[in-house]
C-alpha cells in the first residue's frame, strides 16, 4: 500500500515542468500577450496568467498561455510566415538568375545592333546601288537573326541560305545591267553559280560559326529564364496540413509554453523543414544538371564558339563575300552563261553608278571580348553558388529565419520542452522522410507541380546539351516536348557523364508501408506507439489529480 503515495509523488515530479521554474505560482502571460498583439490579433480573451492546456491540439497540453483560438491563429500565422520565407528565399535566386539573363541579353543584342549599324553606315559608300537597292535583304537577315535568338521556331541554316540566295540574285542583276534577266533565268543562275562558290568560302564558314554561336546564345539566355521560372513556381507551392502543424509547433508553441526566449533546437528545426520541403529537395539533381550545363555552355560562348568574334563581325563577313563576288564577276558570269545560255540584251542603258567598281573600305572591328569574359566569369560564380540551393534551403531557413539555436545547445525548444533534441536529422528528399519524427509525409504521393518543374529542368538541360555540341532544338512550349526531349541522351559527357540511368526525378516513387502515426513524445521519439485511448484517459485523470494535490 506504500506504492500509492510514491506513485503520486512521481506524478507530482512529472507535472513540475508544466510550470517551468516558477514553482506553484501561475506564470504571467505578458510576453505572449505582447507577441499576440504585435501579430495583429485582438487581446480579448487572452489569458493574463497560465491556464490548463487540455484544449490544445498542436502544442503540448501542459500549462499554457494559449487558448484554442490563439493556437489556431498562431498556426495560420506560422503557415503564412513560413510561405513568405520560402518566397523571399526564392526571390533572391530569381533575382540572381534574371540579372544574369539581363546582362547577357543586353550584351548579345548590343553586339548584333552594332554589327547592323556598322553595315548600314559603311555599305552605302562601299557598294552604292549594290547596297541601296537591296537594303531590305540585309534588314531581313538581321530581323531573322533576332527572331531566332528570341525563341522563334526558325531554321537558322535555312534563313542564312535564303539570305545568300536572295543576295546573289539581286547582285547578279546589278552587276550585269546590260542584260534582261528573268526570274526563270535567275533560278538557273543560282543552281549553276552555287557550284562555283560566288561568295567564296564566306557563306559556308559563317553558317557553321553563326549557327553554333546563335544556338548557344539562345539556349544560354533561355536557361536562366527557365531556372528563374521554376524557382518562382516551386516557391508558391502551399504547405500541407501536417507541415502547418509542425511549423506551428516549432515557431509558436514555445511562446504558448511561456518559453519565448528559448530558441528551437537546430536539428529539430531541420527535421521540420526537411519534412515540409521534401518534394522541393527532389529538384536537387536536375537543378544541379541545369547549373552545370549553363556553365559548360558559358565556356563555349566565350571559347570555341567565340560569340563576340562571330556575331560582332557579321557585317565584315558579308562585305568580304560581296567583294569576292565582285572580283569573280567575269568568270562567274561566263560559267552561268555557259550553263544557262546568254540572256537577252536589255533595252535599258546601264547607269554609270552600276559600272563603278567600289574600293574596299576597311570596316571597324571593335572587340568586346573582355566584357564577355567578365560576364561569363560572373555567371559561373553565381551558378556554382546556386547549385546546392534546394538541399541547403532547410539549413538556411533554420539559421537565418527561424533563428534556431546552435547544434550543441542542450537547452533549446525540442518540440515538448526546453532540453536537448535526440532524434537524428533526416536525409534530403521525399523518400528519406519515411521516418521523420516531426512531420508525417506520404512519400507515395509526390507533389505534381514540383514534378512538372523537374521535367522543365530536364527539358532545358537537354537543350543546353544539344547547344553544347552545336545541335539546334526547337524552342516550342516545353509542355509540347515533355514526352521525350527530357531524356538527357544528348547531354554532354562533361555535364551528364556520371548521370544515373534513372534519376530520382523520373523513377516511380518507392512504395513503403506507412508507419502508424507516431506520438511526438518526449524528445520527439517516434518509435513508441500511442497508448490505448482508455489508458490515456486514466493517466490524464491521475496526472490532473496529482497536480491538484501537489499545489
Amino acid at each position: 500500500m506504500r506504492f500509492f503515495p510514491w506513485g503520486f509523488w512521481l506524478l507530482c515530479v512529472a507535472s513540475a515542468p508544466g510550470r517551468g521554474d516558477s514553482g506553484s505560482k501561475a506564470r504571467s502571460c505578458a510576453e505572449v500577450r505582447q507577441l499576440y498583439g504585435a501579430k495583429g490579433f485582438s487581446l480579448s480573451g487572452v489569458p493574463q496568467a497560465e491556464i490548463s492546456g487540455e484544449h490544445l491540439r498542436i502544442c503540448p497540453q501542459g500549462y499554457t498561455c494559449c487558448t484554442s483560438e490563439m493556437e489556431e491563429n498562431f498556426a495560420n500565422k506560422s503557415r503564412s510566415e513560413f510561405e513568405a520565407m520560402m518566397k523571399e528565399a526564392g526571390r533572391s535566386v530569381q533575382t540572381t538568375l534574371t540579372a544574369q539573363h539581363r546582362s547577357f541579353d543586353s550584351y548579345f543584342q548590343d553586339l548584333l545592333n552594332k554589327s547592323e549599324k556598322a553595315l548600314y553606315d559603311a555599305f552605302p559608300s562601299m557598294y552604292g546601288e549594290l547596297y541601296t537597292q537591296n537594303m531590305k535583304v540585309f534588314k531581313d537577315l538581321y530581323s531573322e537573326l533576332r527572331r531566332y535568338y528570341r525563341g522563334s521556331n526558325i531554321n537558322l541554316e535555312e534563313a542564312l541560305n535564303e539570305f545568300w540566295t536572295r543576295l546573289l540574285e539581286r547582285l547578279f542583276k546589278l552587276l550585269n545591267p546590260q542584260y534582261h534577266i528573268t526570274d526563270e533565268y535567275l533560278d538557273c543562275m543560282v543552281k549553276h553559280a552555287e557550284q562555283h562558290k560566288p561568295f567564296g568560302e564566306v557563306p559556308r564558314d559563317l553558317k557553321v560559326k553563326a549557327t553554333r554561336a546563335f544556338i548557344a546564345a539562345r539556349s544560354y539566355a533561355q536557361g536562366f529564364l527557365v531556372g528563374s521560372d521554376v524557382v518562382k513556381k516551386v516557391s508558391q507551392v502551399s504547405l500541407s496540413h501536417e507541415c502547418t502543424r509542425a511549423i506551428m509547433k516549432l515557431m509558436y508553441c514555445p511562446h504558448c509554453r511561456g518559453m519565448s526566449s528559448v530558441r528551437p533546437c537546430n536539428n529539430y528545426c531541420l527535421n521540420v523543414v526537411k519534412g515540409c520541403l521534401a518534394n522541393q529537395a527532389d529538384l536537387n539533381t536536375e537543378w544541379k544538371y541545369l547549373m552545370d550545363s549553363l556553365a559548360v555552355v558559358a565556356d563555349r560562348i566565350d571559347g570555341p564558339y567565340n560569340v563576340d568574334a562571330v556575331i560582332g563581325t557579321i557585317h565584315v563577313r558579308i562585305a568580304e563575300a560581296i567583294s569576292n563576288l565582285q572580283e569573280n564577276k567575269d568568270s562567274l558570269t561566263a560559267k552561268v552563261f555557259q550553263g544557262c545560255g546568254n540572256p537577252k540584251i536589255s533595252t535599258k542603258g546601264s547607269s554609270s553608278e552600276d559600272k563603278k567598281r567600289r574600293g574596299k573600305v576597311p570596316l571597324e572591328e571593335k572587340s568586346s571580348a573582355q566584357a564577355l569574359k567578365m560576364l561569363v566569369l560572373d555567371a559561373k560564380g553565381n551558378l556554382t553558388a546556386l547549385k546546392t540551393y534546394w538541399i541547403t534551403l532547410p539549413g538556411s531557413l533554420c539559421s537565418k529565419k527561424v533563428m534556431a539555436s546552435s547544434a550543441a545547445d542542450d537547452k533549446c525548444w525540442n518540440g515538448m520542452t526546453k532540453g536537448s533534441y535526440l532524434p537524428e536529422v533526416m536525409g534530403d528528399g521525399l523518400a528519406n522522410q519515411i521516418n521523420n519524427p516531426e512531420v508525417e509525409v506520404d512519400i507515395t504521393k509526390p507533389d505534381m507541380t514540383i514534378r512538372q518543374q523537374i521535367m522543365q529542368l530536364k527539358i532545358m538541360t537537354n537543350r543546353l546539351g544539344n547547344a553544347n555540341i552545336g545541335n539546334d532544338v526547337d524552342f516550342q512550349d516545353a509542355s509540347d516536348d515533355m514526352s521525350g526531349s527530357g531524356s538527357g541522351d544528348s547531354c554532354p559527357d562533361d555535364v551528364c557523364g556520371k548521370r544515373l540511368s534513372k534519376s530520382p526525378s523520373t523513377r516511380q516513387p518507392e512504395t513503403h508501408a506507412i508507419p502508424k502515426q507516431s506520438g511526438h513524445g518526449i524528445n520527439g521519439a517516434s518509435s513508441r506507439s500511442l497508448p490505448s485511448a482508455f489508458l490515456l484517459l486514466l493517466l490524464s485523470v491521475a496526472f490532473l489529480a496529482a497536480q491538484h494535490l501537489c499545489r
